[in-house]
C-alpha cells in the first residue's frame, strides 16, 4: 500500500509536539506552585504520562474508539491491546480512516491528548494531595471519564454528529449525518470543560491549602511559568494544527487562528490585569497565553482570522476575571484550573455558535448551532462533574486525598519524594542523612 507519508509525517509531528506540552505544563505548575512541593508538582504531570501511556494501548484506545455502547463510550474488549488496530487478518497495516496512513499514528495523537487532559487537572489541588492517590485517580478517571467522553465527541457518539446522537435527534440526519453537528475541532468539551470540572470537583472535595486566603502563596519561579507558557503554545500547534489530520489548508487555518486567538487573549488579559490592579504581570501573560489556546482549541478550524481575534479578546477578559472567583466563593483552586480551562473551554464551545464561519448565529447560521454547542457543553459539564465526585468519594474512603498538616507545611518535595528542587530548601541535609 502506498501512504500518504507527508500526511504521516505530519501526524507523527504533532503527536510529538502534544506530548511536549505535558512537561511544558509540568513547568508551567511547577514554577507557579511554593519552592517547597515544585517537585511533586512536576511529577504529577510525569506521574500522568507513566499511567496514561500503559493504560491507553490496554483499553483507553478500545474504550474511546471501539463498538460503541449506548454511544458513551466503546467496548474496552472490542480492541484490547490495540488487537486490530496495527494490522488486518492479512497481516496488513490497518489504514486510518481519517487519512491515508497507518492507524497506528492516530493511536500515538490520541494518547497525547489523554494524558495532557488528566494532567491540567493537578494543578487544582497543587500543594496537599498525596502522589498514590493521584496516580490512582489519573487511571480511573480516563477510563471512567476521559476515555467516554472522547467516544461521545470523535468516536460517533451521543456528542457527535452521527445518527443516533443527540444532535440529530434534535434537527434530524441527512446521509446519516444530523443536519446541524456539534463542533469539537480539538477539544473544547473532551479536553479542557472536562478537565476544568473535574479540577472544580475535587478543589471543593479535597478542601483548602492550609493558610489559603490568610497567607500569601505567591508563584515561586517566574521564568519557570514562562518557560511553560511557551512550551504550551508550541505544542499546541500539534493539539490544533494537527486535528486537521493532514498537512493541508485546514491545518494552515488552525494554525493561524491558534497564534491569532492567543495573542488576543494575552494582550486582554494584560490589559484587564492593568485596569484592575495597575500592573501587566508576567504571570498574567503567561495565564493570558494558556486562556488562548485553550478557547480557540474547539473553534481553530471553524472561525476565521478576524472572528479569533474577537475570540481572544473575549477569553482572555472573562478568564482574568473569572480566576478571582475562587476567593470570592471560597474554593480553592491552587493554579486556577477552572478560571483558565473550564471557563475558557466554555467560552470557546459556546461562541462557536456565534462566530463559527459557516453556521454561527452571526454570520446568517440561525440560532442552530449555538442551541447544539450549549447543549453539548451542558452535557460535559454533567458527565464529567458527577463521574469525577463518584471516583474522587471513593478515593477520600480508601486511600484518602491529603497529606497530613505537618507534610503540608514543611513541604511535600521532602516529606514524599526524599528530594527538594532548591539545596537552601533542606537538599544538603538529606544528601548528609542518606550517607
Amino acid at each position: 500500500m502506498e501512504w500518504d507519508t507527508g500526511a504521516a509525517a505530519w501526524m507523527l509531528t504533532s503527536a510529538s509536539l502534544v506530548l511536549l506540552m505535558t512537561p511544558g505544563l509540568a513547568f508551567f505548575y511547577g514554577g507557579m506552585v511554593r519552592g517547597k512541593s515544585v517537585l511533586n508538582m512536576m511529577m504529577m504531570s510525569f506521574g500522568a504520562i507513566g499511567v496514561v501511556g500503559v493504560i491507553y494501548v490496554l483499553w483507553g484506545w478500545s474504550t474511546s474508539y471501539g463498538a460503541s455502547v449506548a454511544g458513551i463510550f466503546g467496548n474496552p474488549f472490542d480492541q484490547f491491546g490495540l488487537s486490530g488496530t496495527l494490522f488486518d487478518a492479512a497481516g496488513d497495516p490497518v489504514a486510518s480512516p481519517l487519512g491515508n496512513y497507518p492507524q497506528v499514528i492516530d493511536v500515538a495523537f490520541q494518547v497525547t491528548f489523554a494524558i495532557i487532559t488528566v494532567a491540567l487537572i493537578s494543578g487544582a489541588i497543587a500543594d496537599r494531595t498525596r502522589f498514590g492517590t493521584w496516580l490512582a485517580f489519573v487511571g480511573i478517571w480516563v477510563t471512567v471519564t476521559y476515555f467516554p467522553m472522547a467516544h461521545m465527541v470523535w468516536g460517533g457518539g451521543q456528542l457527535s454528529g452521527a445518527e443516533g446522537s443527540i444532535a440529530a435527534a434534535l434537527f434530524g440526519t441527512t446521509d446519516g449525518v444530523a443536519n446541524t453537528a456539534p463542533i469539537d475541532f480539538a477539544g473544547g468539551t473532551v479536553v479542557h470543560i472536562n478537565a476544568g470540572v473535574a479540577a472544580l470537583v475535587l478543589a471543593l472535595l479535597i478542601g483548602k491549602r492550609k493558610g489559603f486566603g490568610t497567607e500569601a502563596m505567591r508563584p515561586h519561579n517566574l521564568p519557570f511559568v514562562m518557560l511553560g507558557a511557551a512550551l504550551l503554545w508550541f505544542g499546541w500547534f500539534g493539539f490544533n494544527a494537527g486535528s486537521a489530520f493532514g498537512a493541508n489548508e485546514t491545518a494552515g487555518l488552525a494554525w493561524v487562528n491558534t497564534t491569532t486567538c492567543t495573542a488576543a487573549a494575552m494582550m486582554a488579559w494584560l490589559l484587564t490585569e492593568k485596569i484592575r490592579d495597575g500592573h501587566a504581570t508576567s504571570l498574567g501573560a503567561a495565564s493570558g497565553i494558556v486562556a488562548g489556546l485553550v478557547a480557540i482549541t474547539p473553534a481553530a478550524g471553524a472561525l476565521r482570522p478576524v472572528t479569533s481575534i474577537i475570540l481572544g479578546v473575549v477569553a482572555g477578559v472573562l478568564c482574568a476575571l473569572a480566576v478571582g472567583l475562587k476567593f470570592r466563593f471560597g474554593y480553592d483552586d491552587s493554579l486556577d484550573v477552572v478560571g483558565v480551562h473550564l471557563v475558557g473551554g466554555l467560552v470557546g464551545t459556546v461562541m462557536i455558535g456565534f462566530l463559527a464561519a459557516d453556521t454561527g448565529l452571526f454570520f446568517g447560521g440561525g440560532a442552530n448551532q449555538l442551541v447544539i454547542q450549549v447543549v453539548i457543553a451542558l452535557v460535559a459539564v454533567v458527565f464529567s462533574g458527577l463521574t469525577t465526585l463518584v471516583i474522587g468519594l471513593i478515593l477520600k474512603a480508601t486511600l484518602g486525598w491529603r497529606v497530613s498538616q505537618d507534610v503540608e507545611v514543611g513541604g511535600i518535595d521532602l516529606a514524599v519524594h526524599g528530594e527538594t528542587a532548591y539545596e537552601n530548601l533542606g537538599g544538603a541535609r538529606v544528601v548528609s542523612e542518606v550517607k
